[in-house]
């Protein structure tokens, strides 16, 4: 019985990319019909939510089973009933919602294309990994940077000197970035590889989304969105190189057949990749999101409104934020 599903979801998940381009295309069409008749556009965003809700459903295998990502997983499951809740919610008069509509819009305009495009995808991986190479060698690691994603090839050389046995398999010449750190500590290879999330991408775009669909003056906007990215790269280097060393040196094995079994693991050497990655970094993360958000409202504070509509749908109860902090619509 859970087999099909878990077989199911997984197929689903290979549509990901193309449903995530129906999800932008909707919003943009509700965007778009918004500004001439508010009613069409509402039901047509209902049916973008409606949409998101299938690429949330399509992406649980893959946080959930694959990635055993703890964070993101609580993120895709609520997803699900959240976005067919707020089709509903518009549909049957919460107007108040087409803003948080129009943060998805901004959101996915900024993300789908810089993630789906290749000559700009390619960039920002090997951007990153070169920052996060720089800092590592300050730390005065022992490792090699590749392109040995997502397997190692037979022969090669360890960080330490010794060579890598034929059990190992060649590198999938599809994934040609130079974007894979490799440690060797007691001789066992480990490897932690720059992927498009270690960009800081996904965080990025909620920025995008939330200080794009709200009124503030473009001044405003524009202290707002480069103080947000400029701290996500920041905190994004600064969390890659903390897994990357972890990783490498083995400094988070704590509670090894604990953590194993939490995350259905039997490699010892991934236990400090869970604690430092899966539960570290992505709580810290979240709060950095939080922190983050206070210093928007800072310059944009009609922010709280999509605040304030995120609480609802989670509460069923008003809220009137600016308010409560004192916050004034003044230009700082």
């Amino acid at each position: 019985m859970v087999e099909p599903i878990i077989d199911g979801l997984a197929a689903l998940h290979g549509y990901a990319g193309e449903i995530a381009w129906v999800v932008l295309g909707a919003f943009l069409a509700g965007a778009i019909l918004e500004r001439y008749d508010e009613d069409l556009g509402v039901y047509v965003y209902a049916g973008g939510w409606v949409i998101l809700a299938g690429y949330w459903l399509a992406y649980v295998h893959y946080f959930v089973f694959a990635q055993k990502s703890i964070t993101e997983s609580a993120g895709v499951i609520v997803g699900i009933p959240l976005s067919l809740y707020v089709a509903y919610l518009l549909v049957t008069g919460r107007r108040r919602l087409l803003v948080l509509s129009r943060v998805i819009t901004f959101a996915w305009l900024f993300f789908l294309p810089l993630s789906a495009l290749a000559f700009v995808r390619r960039p920002l991986i090997e951007t990153t990994t070169a920052h996060t190479d720089f800092f590592l060698s300050l730390l005065g690691d022992n490792y090699r940077l590749g392109d040995w994603y997502p397997a190692l090839p037979t022969g090669l050389e360890l960080p330490g000197g010794s060579s890598l046995g034929a059990q190992s398999t060649l590198p999938d010449k599809n994934f040609p970035y130079r974007n894979t750190f490799l440690y060797a500590p007691d001789g066992h290879p480990v490897t932690y590889t720059i992927r498009l999330a270690c960009t800081g991408i996904g965080s990025m775009s909620i920025f995008v989304g939330l200080i794009g669909a709200v009124r503030g003056s473009l001044r405003q906007k524009a202290k707002a969105l480069g103080a947000a990215i400029g701290i996500i790269y920041v905190l994004n280097i600064v969390r890659n190189v903390f897994i990357a060393h972890t990783v490498g040196t083995q400094r988070l094995h704590v509670l090894p057949d604990l953590i194993m079994a939490l995350f259905s693991s039997d490699d010892p050497y991934m236990v400090s990749y869970f604690v430092g990655d899966r539960i570290l970094a992505q709580f810290g993360s979240v709060i950095a999101l939080v922190a983050i958000t206070w210093l928007v409202v800072r310059w944009v504070p009609d922010v709280l409104r999509v605040v304030e509509e995120g609480m609802y749908l989670l509460t069923r109860r008003e809220y009137d934020l600016k308010g409560a902090l004192n916050v004034d619509d003044v230009e700082n």
